[in-house]
C-alpha cells in the first residue's frame, strides 16, 4: 500500500533545485537519510535519465524517478518532492517538471503495485490541489492515508 511505503521523514516540500539533477538528488536525499537506498541507487536514477532521456516524467508536471532494485534498494519506499521553481526535463509534453516521486523497490511486484496505486493518485486532480497547497508533510500523508482505504473493498 501507498502509505506503508513513504512516511512524513520522505516528503520534502518546495524544495529549490537548479535543474533536473539538483531536483532527482535532493527529492531522494530522505531515501538515503532513512537508509531506503543505497547511495549508489540515486546515482542510477540520474544515470538513468542521462541514458535514456526523460522516460521518467509520465505526466504534466510529474517525475518518477527509479532505478533497478539491484542498483541498491534496501527497502520498498517513496519519497515525494514538490519544487518551489519547476524544472525542464527535457520532456515537451509534460515539462516543467514540479513533482518527484522517488521510487525504491526491492522487487518488481513491490514496484508494479506501488506504481498502480501512484498511478490513480495521478488522475485525482484533488491529490496535485494537496500537493500545491501544503505547508505541511503531514498534510500530504492524511490524504495518502484517506486514499489509501479505497483498495481495501
Amino acid at each position: 500500500m501507498l502509505k506503508d511505503l513513504t512516511n512524513e521523514k520522505l516528503i520534502l516540500l518546495n524544495v529549490e533545485a537548479v535543474d533536473w539533477e539538483d531536483a532527482i538528488r535532493k527529492a531522494a536525499q530522505p531515501l538515503i537519510d532513512e537508509r531506503k537506498v543505497k547511495s549508489a541507487y540515486v546515482d542510477d536514477m540520474v544515470l538513468g535519465v542521462k541514458e535514456n532521456g526523460p522516460y521518467i516524467v509520465l505526466t504534466k508536471h510529474v517525475a518518477l524517478p527509479h532505478a533497478r532494485p539491484q542498483s541498491g534498494a534496501l527497502e520498498s519506499a517513496i519519497g515525494i518532492a514538490t519544487l518551489k521553481t519547476p524544472v525542464i526535463f527535457g520532456n515537451e509534453a509534460n515539462d516543467p517538471v514540479k513533482y518527484l516521486f522517488c521510487l525504491s523497490a526491492k522487487d518488481n511486484m513491490e514496484h508494479l503495485n506501488a506504481l498502480a496505486e501512484l498511478a490513480e493518485m495521478f488522475e485525482d486532480e484533488e491529490f496535485y490541489h494537496i500537493l500545491e497547497q501544503a505547508k505541511e508533510a503531514s498534510e500530504i500523508m492524511d490524504y495518502i492515508k484517506s486514499k489509501g482505504g479505497n483498495h481495501h473493498v
